[in-house]
This record gives C-alpha cells, structure tokens and sequence, in this order.
C-alpha cells in the first residue's frame, strides 16, 4: 500500500486523469459532461477502487494541493477579469447567493423534521446541523468553526464520519450543478445569460493562448508571490481571508496593460483546478461512509436531502427571476462546495464574467455561514 501513497506516483496519477479528462472531453460523448466533471468521476473511481489514497488515508500532498495549489489557481483566473463583470453580473449573483443561504437554513431544518437525526445521534445532531449549515453556506472554514466552539472534533469518529459524508455529499453537488443548465435548459428554456464585457485579451481566446517562456517565468513568479503576501498580510489582518487578499491583488493586476500582455495565464490557472478538483474526486469515499452502516446512512440521508432542497429552491426562484442556469449552478456550488469549486464551473461554462462574482460570494459565504450554523444549533 505503500507504493500507492507515494506522493510522485498520485501525483502523476493526478495529471494522468487531467490528461484523459480533456481528451475524452472533447468526444462526442465526453462533451456532454465536460473535463470539470469527468476528471472528478475518474479520481473517485480510483479512489474507491483504492488506487490513490482517499479522504480517510489522505497524504499531505492534497493538503499541499488544497493550501497552495487551488488559491494560486484563482489568481491565474482572476488575471483574466475586468473589473466592470461585478456591475452586470455582481448584484443578480449576490442576491441568489443569499437566497441560497436561506435555502440552505431551510433545507437543514426540513431535512431534520422529516429524517429525524437526532433518533441516531442523539444531542450531538443539532451540532451536526450546525456544521452542515455553516458548510454548505460557504465551505468547510464554517463547518470547523461551528465544530470547534462545541468540541466535536473531540469526538473522532462520528467527526471523521460526518466529514465523509460532507464530502460525498459535495462532490455529488458538483456533478449536479454542472449539469444543471445542460439538462433545465431542456424543459425550461433560459433567457440570455447575464455576460459583461471582457478586456482587450479575453477579446481572444484566453484559452487558445500557447504560453511563452517569458509569461510562464513571471506568472510562477507571481502566483509565488502574491501568495506570500496575502499570507503575511493574514498573519498581521487574521480577519480578513487570505484568500481575499490574494483575489485583490489578481483583480488589481489584471487592469495593468503589463499583465494583460502575458499569455498563458487562463490555461494555467484551469489546469491547476483540474488537479483541485481531481483531488476533490478522491475524497468522495464511499467505504467511509458505508463504514458508519446506521449512522452513515443517517447523516447521508439528512445531509443528501438538505442539500436537495436547498437546490430546488435556488433553481425555482432563480429560475423564475432570471433563468440564467449556468449563473444559478455556480451560486448553488458557491454555497455548498465553497467560492473554489464555484470559480471551477464558471471556467467550465466558459463565462469568464462570472469568476470575480464567484468569488465574492465565495467570501460572502465564509463571512455569513458561521452565523447561520450557531443559529440552527439554537433554534434546534
């Protein structure tokens, strides 16, 4: 088993499941689910089959991937944004991402009257709803802020537990929202979709951009860089996320004409959020889950239909105020799976316009998740 945690051997795993992702994306019949979603499916598969290590046997390289890797990524992505998407597409996202919220809360206290956890796991359920509310509000920075204030990381095997299923949970959201509009648009047709203007790069082709020595040598420069200092300026401003910072300093030298004159910094950017979301895909464990037998069908059953019922919500009312699908599937992913995995549908949809909203409300949601977890634990 050793030879499969080897850090060298995953890795290029890795970047052999992006590889066959875009490939086989670009068949007639991979088109159909995109490289975003394929290459999730393929590193679970591997993962459950046991091939490359998963969330229960994790090795420090995806945490290193998770740490380093998926910040710089958005800071690639971001070198690509004109500053005038967020007066177009800004307000109509921020607006669904709270409504989301709202549906989140909704989905959760529903979703405890009609599974009833608390029969299973007894008082330890209403912090469970708690953390489940933080985290599928704005990601797991709310799901361990509501689990620290109550101890339960105290309590190894129910938190490990409730953890896998989290991420069983959101790697299943993730394929959900990117085939939301493939599929709504099919029953429900949508209006035009709510685009902004791009800078003069984005006018071609980010992605058919072939990168130059020169680009590359001052993008890995200041990817490095720029995140050494959203990380010293976190250690003097804790309060404000570094991931925060990091995005300010992508959006600010993005309007410089030197920036937009380097190339290669889209397909950068997208390929390093292949190897997030592959590392995404290995942490769907299944066995984790099965593991739990009562009480992992439990928290699947409970965490499953919230999330549901947040979805149905967000698309009906979205639906009906802006029919946007691609705009309506990232502020859901915003939600469950976080400002990340958010930013990797808006590349997956190719709407360039929507990744500085993405992350906006990506923040929006790590500010107001942790609110609402301690508000579902007092109301339960």
């Amino acid at each position: 088993m050793e030879f499969f945690s080897n850090p060298i051997y995953v890795l290029a795993v890795l970047c052999l499941m992006v590889i066959l992702s875009v490939y086989v994306g670009k068949t007639k019949f991979g088109k159909q689910f995109g490289a975003a979603l394929l290459v999730i499916l393929f590193t679970a598969v591997l993962a459950n089959l046991k091939l490359i290590p998963s969330a229960s046997n994790s090795i420090p390289l995806y945490d290193g991937i998770f740490t380093y890797v998926a910040p710089i990524s958005i800071f690639y992505l971001l070198l690509n944004v004109n500053l005038t998407s967020i007066k177009k597409a800004g307000l109509p996202m921020i607006g669904l991402f709270l409504l989301g919220s709202l549906a989140t809360t909704l989905g959760i206290l529903i979703s405890w009257y009609i599974i009833s956890p608390e029969s299973v796991l007894g008082d330890d359920g209403k912090i469970i709803a708690g953390m489940l509310t933080g985290t599928y509000t704005g990601g797991s920075v709310n799901f361990n802020a509501v689990a620290l204030e109550y101890g339960f990381q105290e309590k190894g095997v129910l938190y490990a537990g409730t953890i896998a299923v989290d991420n069983v949970v959101t790697t299943l959201w993730i394929i959900v929202t990117l085939s939301i509009p493939a599929v709504l648009r099919r029953f429900w047709k949508g209006k035009l979709n709510i685009k902004s203007t791009t800078n003069n790069k984005n006018d071609t082709h980010p992605e058919d951009e072939s990168i130059d020595l020169t680009s590359l040598m001052w993008l890995l420069f200041l990817g490095v860089a720029a995140y050494y200092v959203s990380d010293v300026i976190a250690d003097f401003l804790p309060q404000i996320p570094s991931i925060l910072t990091l995005s300010t300093i992508g959006i600010l030298l993005a309007q410089t004409k030197f920036i937009a004159n380097l190339k290669g910094s889209h397909n950068l950017g997208l390929y390093l959020v292949f190897i997030f979301l592959a590392v995404i895909g290995a942490y769907c464990e299944l066995s984790a889950v099965a593991e739990l037998k009562d009480v992992g069908i439990t928290l699947l059953g409970f965490a499953g239909l919230a999330v549901l019922l947040h979805g149905v919500i967000v698309i009906l009312v979205g639906g009906l105020l802006y029919r946007d699908w691609e705009m309506i599937a990232i502020v859901s992913q915003a939600n469950v799976g976080g400002g990340t995995t958010a930013i990797a549908l808006a590349e997956s949809f190719n709407r360039k316009d929507l990744v500085l909203p993405a992350i906006l409300v990506g923040t929006l949601g790590i500010a107001l998740g942790s609110y609402l977890g301690f508000l579902v634990v007092y109301i339960l």
